[in-house]
């Protein structure tokens, strides 16, 4: 493997890595603190399209994590980020809530339900049928099918909760018509997401807890990559894929010192 240079930009992953079901993780506020000292540019990634950057940025801060909304990524931006690109000025039949509507209102999308140009899928607190059945027949007629993330559950104190994966299932089961995944594992956003901070891939790195995820879209991105043992990939787990992360820490205190 050829030698990298210094990192010179940070991503990391939200959920496993700095907070696990609403408590932030041993070390994370002294990594944020350490980036935002260090002047480096950096980003905390998260697959969940619920929320806006600055609804995440006041949920972090309840938690002791002071983000700059601008340093924050989520897959509806990234979303956002890729409709524009295909189809600048377009439409988009849209299921799901804030995070979403908001990057496609800002990118000037008009949302609708009449011809449009796209079915956007993500995450929401209450799927209806109605709107899935909508989804269906715009599908069908010509929409492309669009997804936030490919994630299948997401967590809860309760337990998994159904997620975007999930529900796409129903709709290509329906249609025959797979989607489009925006979110991690493709690399596409990290790549719009470095291009967002102006940073490059061959001077980044990407602190991820899962394999299957975080690690696949850094390595695939051209990242140098982290996998911490604080979130869903245990270290035995490690050998059972066919690719490696750069680094493997017990958890994102053990960073700290790197930034």
């Amino acid at each position: 493997m050829p030698e990298r240079g210094p990192i010179k930009a940070w991503l990391t992953d939200m959920d496993g890595v700095l907070v696990r079901e609403g408590v932030p993780l041993p070390g994370a506020a002294e990594f944020i603190e350490a980036l935002k000292s260090s002047g480096k540019p950096f980003l905390v990634l998260t697959n969940n399209s619920i929320y806006t950057p600055r609804d995440l940025q006041a949920r972090l801060a309840r938690m002791g994590l002071q983000v700059p909304e601008a340093s924050i990524w989520t897959s509806a931006l990234a979303t956002a980020k890729y409709v524009d690109d295909q189809r600048p000025g377009g439409s988009a039949y849209v299921i799901g809530e804030a995070g979403l509507t908001t990057a496609l209102h800002q990118i000037g999308y008009v949302l609708t339900d009449s011809n449009p140009d796209f079915v956007i899928l993500g995450e929401t607190r209450q799927y209806s049928f109605e709107a899935m059945t909508k989804a269906v027949r715009l599908v069908e007629a010509g929409a492309r099918f669009i997804c936030t993330n490919p994630d299948e559950t997401g967590p809860s104190p309760e337990g998994p909760l159904p997620a975007t994966g999930a529900v796409a299932a129903l709709i290509t089961k329906a249609t025959g018509k797979s989607p489009y995944f925006i979110g991690k594992p493709n690399p596409l956003m990290m790549r719009h997401g470095l291009n967002t901070i102006g940073a490059h891939s061959e001077n980044a790195a990407m602190i991820g807890d899962r394999m299957d995820t975080d690690v696949l879209a850094g390595l695939e991105a051209g990242l140098e990559t982290f996998l911490v043992l604080s979130g869903l990939t245990k270290k035995e787990e490690v050998d059972n894929f066919p690719y490696l992360p750069t680094h493997v820490a017990d958890s994102i205190a053990d960073l700290v010192e790197l930034v």
